[in-house]
């Protein structure tokens, strides 16, 4: 006579069990994610820094085609309109390249596609946008994101490729931008007049060469003042 084999049972979790399975994930997450909000960020900055590269040898091919002088102020940075083009779409064929990952509207083709980046307003109030007149290129800035407050906020990006009303360009010191895009607020990139792209301190004011020092140090004066 043949037995039967006893049936088969499948041990279930216990509660204890389960409750530290979940504790450890927690426990993971909390660790990674930090790690890879560092990691984005990275990224984003990097991005950041290309598109400030890529815009360098555009506004090189422009420049070297208009005698050195810069597009107006009233088309930022040098957009234009769909009728009246200016570095797009003859330099470029996207609008794209002028959006800051750091920007988190809605990217578009359009003349309202969203511009994060401005040009100094002293390189056309002092020395009427002519590029050969800086005195010191490698120091002071031509160009670099352009918001009102903090940049983790969509809302404080303001600028737009073409659409009326226009928006200043980049005003020296960047009054009104409260953080940087970068490391906690304490970063930003920038493109200088020789055209290389770099990340400097952001602020305050009161450290001489960063972002925000407008003040009379020699430093200050280079980074806003083409003419010193």
């Amino acid at each position: 006579m043949t037995k039967s084999s006893p049936p088969c049972t499948t041990r279930a979790f216990t509660l204890i069990e389960v409750a530290v399975v979940i504790a450890t994930i927690t426990i993971l997450a909390a660790l990674l994610i930090p790690s890879l909000n560092s990691a984005l960020e990275r990224a984003r900055a990097t991005s950041d820094l290309n598109n400030l590269r890529q815009i360098a040898v555009l506004t090189q091919t422009y420049l070297n085609d208009k005698d050195g002088i810069l597009p107006v102020m009233s088309a930022l940075p040098g957009l234009g309109t769909t009728a009246s083009p200016v570095i797009y779409p003859k330099y470029v064929a996207t609008k794209k390249i002028f959006q800051s990952p750091f920007d988190k509207r809605a990217p578009a083709e359009t003349d309202s596609a969203p511009v994060s980046y401005g040009i100094n307003a002293n390189m056309y109030t002092l020395i009427g946008g002519n590029t050969a007149k800086v005195v010191s290129p490698s120091s002071t800035i031509l160009m670099a994101p352009n918001y009102n407050g903090d940049p983790g906020v969509a809302t404080h990006w303001t600028s737009l490729a073409a659409a009326a009303p226009f928006v200043q360009n980049l005003t020296p010191g960047g009054p009104g931008m409260t953080k940087g895009p970068q490391r906690n607020g304490a970063q930003i990139n920038v493109l200088f007049c020789d055209l290389h792209a770099a990340t400097i301190i952001f602020g305050p004011a009161s450290i001489p060469g960063s972002f925000q020092d407008t003040g009379p140090d020699v430093l200050g004066k280079k980074l806003w003042d083409p003419t010193q």
